[in-house]
């Protein structure tokens, strides 16, 4: 009888760990999921903001001049040297940039703006949950999570492209971010993503 008892006791004990761990679980894949389907209607583009074609560049500025050059290169813009008349004091040489045939294909316009659009490489996708807080408490009705994500780049996002926009290079390698989520009805909403800056706009 003592045996028996002592089983009982040893088996009851054993089942309240388990449960206790099982109360505790978060499931980060549900996160994951949150996230990769509020980032599917997004893109990373090459530009932080919508601008318009065609556009004059003065050749002494070599940051802008980089980015157009480069574009340039892969075809998805044409490039014709200019001048530019200055009021008083004659004229100054520029390059106009347009976009190509091709580069049409790749170009997202701005819906909103016409003439605006960007050149976009893609969509980021969550690779794994780093942490979140809470920890330990799938009671919790938001979390603050962080994560790690990619984005894919296409074909024409070469070396060239990747060091005239640094941005692009650093999201293909992967980025950590982090995010609040919050529970409703139709599951986990992400709100506050916070990303790291990255210059080259």
């Amino acid at each position: 009888m003592r045996f028996h008892s002592a089983l009982f006791v040893i088996v009851a004990a054993v089942t309240v760990v388990f449960a206790g761990c099982h109360s505790n679980s978060v499931d980060t894949s549900a996160f994951q999921s949150a996230l990769n389907n509020y980032y599917s209607g997004r893109q990373d583009c090459l530009w932080s903001q919508p601008i318009k074609f065609p556009v004059q560049v003065d050749p002494s500025d070599q940051n802008r001049t980089q980015q157009f050059d480069a574009l340039t290169d892969i075809g998805l813009l044409t490039r014709t040297p200019a001048e530019k008349q200055r009021f008083l004091i004659g004229s100054k040489r520029v390059n106009n940039y347009d976009i190509s045939k091709k580069g049409r294909t790749d170009w997202t316009a701005d819906p909103a703006q016409p003439g605006y659009g960007n050149f976009c490489v893609g969509s980021p996708r969550v690779k794994s949950v780093v942490g979140y807080t809470p920890a330990n408490d799938s009671s919790a009705t938001q979390y603050m999570v962080t994560y790690r994500y990619a984005v894919s780049l296409p074909d024409w996002a070469n070396f060239e492209i990747q060091t005239a926009f640094p941005r692009v290079a650093s999201d293909s390698q992967g980025q950590e971010a982090t995010a609040k989520l919050v529970k409703s009805q139709d599951g986990w909403q992400v709100q506050n993503v916070s990303a790291p800056s990255q210059s080259g706009d």
